[in-house]
């Protein structure tokens, strides 16, 4: 539950954010809270929301700088996708935080459009570490996959296959909202969230490029980069994407292979065509062995 306050020692708005009562009676949801708020204590970043520490509380609750502006989700559901100028600036502004971020070991693990705050000039505020992950902390026990791994749409492949992930994750991440704001799609969309998980795993994502004729080869390039489905293969740090947005100009476009469509994937795994291979494989498996007994 999240309250909008005034803090009486200064006068400013501020946001609390209270447990709910099933969340204090489960100890790793409960470590999963305080880890939230210990994470917002120690980033110092005008692109990470802030929290407030305090001795004299009488129950567990979060307080929390008040955050002015509008869900990047909201601006999407609104717009559908953005101007090539403006989506690129907002990932920028997020690779800067995520750069803070990153330095200081923390993985966001959720990075999404729901939780990216963007005010009028576009500067960028993250929000909600529930599932962050702090480099030297144990691993936590998850009730269920989707705690563990994140919202589907935007799930890095090595977190599907049940990896704690790193920063490439948040980057794989910040690849997918980018193609979803210059497309007004994320890469690998299905009514099936199992399906759409397993989708990044197998196969590559649509060119953005069909989808968005404004998307030069360069800025492509740089969206494909950061969707690579091994993390060897992507931006080591949120600076060097930002980095390639600032100079698209020397990115070199790499000759990819056609993407393989998920028809004839499906096609190619069929086991219909398995079935009929054994079928066939039968009259011959039999006349081997009546040959060899007749040797005998």
């Amino acid at each position: 539950m999240l309250y909008r306050a005034t803090d009486l020692r200064d006068g400013k708005q501020v946001a609390i954010k209270v447990p709910h009562p099933e969340m204090e009676a489960d100890p790793v949801l409960l470590e999963r809270f305080k880890r939230e708020e210990e994470i917002g204590q120690v980033l110092n970043h005008p692109g990470i929301v802030k929290t407030y520490s305090d001795e004299t509380r009488s129950r567990t609750y979060m307080v929390l700088e008040w955050v002015d502006g509008r869900l990047l989700r909201t601006i999407l559901n609104e717009d559908r996708r953005l101007p090539v100028e403006r989506a690129i600036r907002i990932t920028q502004n997020i690779c800067d935080a995520l750069d803070t971020m990153h330095k200081h070991g923390i993985v966001h693990r959720d990075l999404k459009p729901e939780n990216v705050m963007v005010d009028a000039q576009d500067q960028v505020k993250l929000i909600d570490f529930g599932i962050a992950m702090k480099e030297d902390a144990r691993r936590l026990t998850y009730v269920n996959m989707t705690a563990a791994l994140g919202t589907p749409d935007y799930v890095s492949p090595e977190q599907v296959k049940g990896g704690r992930g790193d920063q490439r994750s948040d980057i794989y991440s910040l690849g997918t909202m980018l193609y979803e704001m210059l497309t007004g799609r994320v890469p690998f969309a299905d009514e099936n969230a199992l399906a759409a998980l397993n989708a990044r795993v197998q196969r590559d994502p649509t060119p953005p490029r069909e989808l968005n004729e404004a998307i030069s080869p360069e800025l492509q390039e740089i969206i494909f980069r950061a969707l690579e489905r091994e993390p060897r293969h992507r931006y080591a740090t949120a600076s060097e994407m930002a980095w390639e947005l600032e100079h698209q100009e020397l990115v070199g476009v790499e000759e990819r292979a056609p993407k393989t469509s998920s028809h004839s994937a499906r096609r190619k795994l069929d086991p219909k065509w398995l079935l009929y291979g054994v079928v066939a494989l039968i009259p011959l498996l039999l006349f081997g062995i009546m040959l060899l007994l007749s040797h005998h």
